[in-house]
């Protein structure tokens, strides 16, 4: 049955290849750790996470046990692992479905042991994260000898992995990111000190990759014997992040690099409706946020709030239509908006509309929608709607 027109196309080639430029950019440091977690950042994992791995990720990051079994599902040999830890009665289903938790919390570990010991796994590998400074997530400097004592002879649980997260890496002087590479390094000495031995430090994102740090965090992995992993997650989907200004004027040749070769993965797209005119006094839209000063033309288009079009974005942002910029025009309603085509010639109904795109050459990025609604691109991505159908193109 054919479906109402709001669709966003996903590129899996452009995705391929950004993977295989981030994997060069990390190398000889660092193997790639891909971030496909909330549903690869909005854009299907089911189409997501093959096709990084078609492009060279040799690991995945996903947010929940039950995406890692969603992942597991598309890519039955690739490492998996789980960041945002197990949750009661998950433990089964990480040894079920080979994937590798993040653990930080006592409990964790209790869940994870009491499973492997009903299953009769010998081993099961798991990465340890460090709390260097955001608050959220990690165990604490305090809480670290009493988490690495679990690491016994009697226990299943392997310490396979060591990780943190970097918060600040796209700060122009570096100076939070430092500091926390050197409470992770203090962290490994304590690691070394109570006699294990982690294979992997799994440290930095997109920005840290983009900014150059792929040297420092694998010299860091290096001196205690481990690999480095770096999992970029914006940059993928390609978009280089946005960096303090201060950093600009002397930007590493990786980054200037990445904003030539990254391209973007998702375009977001509907059709107009139907065009109507109306004259000068008139009112779009809920609680006539927007009156017409003069005659115009507007279209309605099948695209609204419901459907991941922030609602703040009216009167605020243009979409794309015939090539051109056509401003929202009054509130967006919950499945449709409107737009100012009237100096658009030959709008009608049935044209293609660039919510999140390029269409001629015009784009709206984005950055474009996170600046002009308040948020991240991030944010963008994740709140276009599971309605929305995910067309591979």
């Amino acid at each position: 049955m054919p479906t109402r027109p709001c669709w966003v196309e996903i590129n899996t080639r452009a995705l391929e290849d950004n993977t295989r430029f981030l994997a060069a950019l990390a190398a000889p440091h660092a193997q790639l750790l891909a971030i496909v977690k909330a549903d690869a950042y909005g854009h299907s994992l089911s189409l997501c996470a093959p096709a990084v791995v078609r492009g060279g990720a040799q690991w995945l990051g996903v947010t929940s046990v039950e995406e890692g079994v969603a992942a597991r599902a598309v890519c039955p040999q690739t490492r998996i692992l789980v960041i945002g830890g197990v949750f009661p009665g998950q433990a089964a289903d990480v040894l079920r479905h080979r994937l590798t938790p993040v653990v930080w919390e006592p409990w964790h570990l209790d869940e994870l042991e009491a499973a492997a010991r009903a299953s009769g796994a010998q081993a099961l590998p798991v990465h340890l994260e460090l709390d260097t400074g955001m608050s959220r997530q990690g165990v604490q400097p305090a809480d670290l000898a009493a988490i690495l004592a679990r690491f016994n002879a009697s226990s299943p649980l392997r310490l396979e992995g060591v990780m943190t997260h970097l918060f600040a890496a796209d700060e122009a002087d570096g100076r939070v990111t430092q500091a926390q590479l050197g409470l992770t390094h203090q962290a490994l000495d304590r690691i070394h000190d109570a006699g294990l031995q982690a294979e992997w430090l799994n440290v930095g994102n997109s920005a840290a990759l983009l900014a150059g740090d792929a040297a420092a965090i694998a010299a860091l992995a290096a001196e205690r014997g481990m690999q480095a992993l770096i999992r970029p997650g914006l940059a993928l989907y390609g978009l280089p992040p946005k960096y303090d200004p201060a950093f600009q004027p002397e930007e590493p040749p990786t980054l200037h690099a990445a904003r030539q070769q990254l391209r973007p993965v998702l375009a977001w797209k509907t059709r107009v409706v139907g065009v109507r005119s109306i004259s000068a006094g008139a009112v779009v839209g809920y609680n006539g946020t927007f009156v017409a000063t003069e005659p115009m033309r507007v279209a309605l288009l099948a695209v609204g709030y419901a459907d991941g079009l922030a609602r703040g974005l009216g009167n605020h942002l243009s979409l794309l239509v015939r090539g051109q910029r056509a401003p929202l025009v009054g509130r967006i309603s919950m499945d449709q908006c409107v737009v100012d085509v009237t100096e658009i010639p030959g709008v009608e109904s049935g044209d293609e509309v660039v919510v999140l795109g390029t269409q001629g050459d015009q784009t709206i990025s984005a950055f474009d929608h996170a600046e002009a609604s308040g948020t991240i691109p991030w944010e963008v991505f994740t709140r276009i709607g599971p309605r929305v159908e995910r067309v591979p193109v």
